[in-house]
């Protein structure tokens, strides 16, 4: 009982600093989902210095993410042009001229540790700025929470009903040699719940057709399993259950946001191909 309160209280908290990150404006949009970036960076080079393989300083690579996110949002606000990447082109040409100089047993996999947690972390939530003020008025920016709010919340909706639907009705396994607790059931239920929510957002945003929002649930439903199935293979290969423990009862932030990782990148290219071109 003690567990579930402990859980129940640390999703209530983390809904509602997403929501107010999302819905307050674009500065607390920057500081809430560029600190998520720092965060999962953090637990994720904290796990693999845990394997003793090699040693990543977290410190700067962290750093690295939060630039990322950083002239992502400045240039898909409009604040700047593209020659605001360079700032984070510098950085990448600082981490392999060091290199040279770290002493690592192993420089090619000490690299490709830290280039793995900024491609697969600190990219795709950068990539949320280009959602967030690009997806719908294409060139001209304009912050719009109700996409990435969507996004979340068809996360969510979906996380909900394949739980529920999975442990009532759950037989066939969905990938039992990575995530052995996932149904096709249970997909199948969360699927059919998040295409219901999307009749929601189409009431309150009519600019997007029905159909549209029910391209954008089913991509975010099928690339976000991807990307929640992409975390369990990491943490199966690594040996442990939860990405941390940061959150009690719901594991570390990477646990939270796995399958946003991937997600993003499906409702970005059907933004991008079929609403903004339309």
């Amino acid at each position: 009982m003690k567990n579930l309160l402990t859980r129940t209280l640390t999703g209530i908290t983390y809904v509602a600093l997403i929501c107010i990150g999302i819905m307050w404006n674009s500065l607390s949009f920057l500081v809430v989902f560029s600190a998520a970036a720092v965060l999962c960076l953090w637990e994720f080079y904290q796990l693999i210095n845990a394997q003793k393989r090699t040693k990543i300083n977290p410190y700067y690579n962290c750093l690295g993410g939060f630039l990322l996110f950083l002239v992502t949002y400045l240039y898909a606000s409009g604040i700047f042009d593209y020659y605001i990447f360079f700032v984070y082109l510098v950085y990448i040409v600082i981490i392999l001229i060091s290199e040279l100089y770290e002493k690592q047993q192993d420089s090619i996999t000490h690299a490709a540790y830290i280039f793995l947690g900024q491609t697969y972390i600190a990219l795709p939530l950068a990539l949320l700025n280009m959602i967030a003020f690009r997806g719908i008025s294409g060139e001209t920016p304009v912050y719009n929470f109700l996409m990435i709010f969507s996004l979340f919340v068809f996360i969510w909706v979906n996380d909900t009903g394949a739980y529920l639907v999975g442990m009532t009705l759950g037989k066939h396994k969905l990938f039992e040699r990575i995530s052995p607790h996932k149904s096709w059931e249970g997909f199948a239920g969360g699927l059919v719940f998040t295409i219901a929510s999307a009749f929601i957002f189409a009431h309150f945003q009519p600019e997007i057709k029905l159909c549209h929002w029910i391209g954008l649930s089913l991509s975010v439903v099928i690339f976000g399993t991807w990307g929640d199935l992409i975390e369990s293979l990491i943490k199966r290969t690594l040996g442990v259950k939860d990405s941390g423990c940061s959150l009690p009862g719901h594991g570390g932030y990477l646990d939270r946001f796995d399958s946003l990782l991937l997600a993003v990148y499906a409702m970005l290219f059907y933004v991008q191909l079929f609403i903004i071109q339309n």
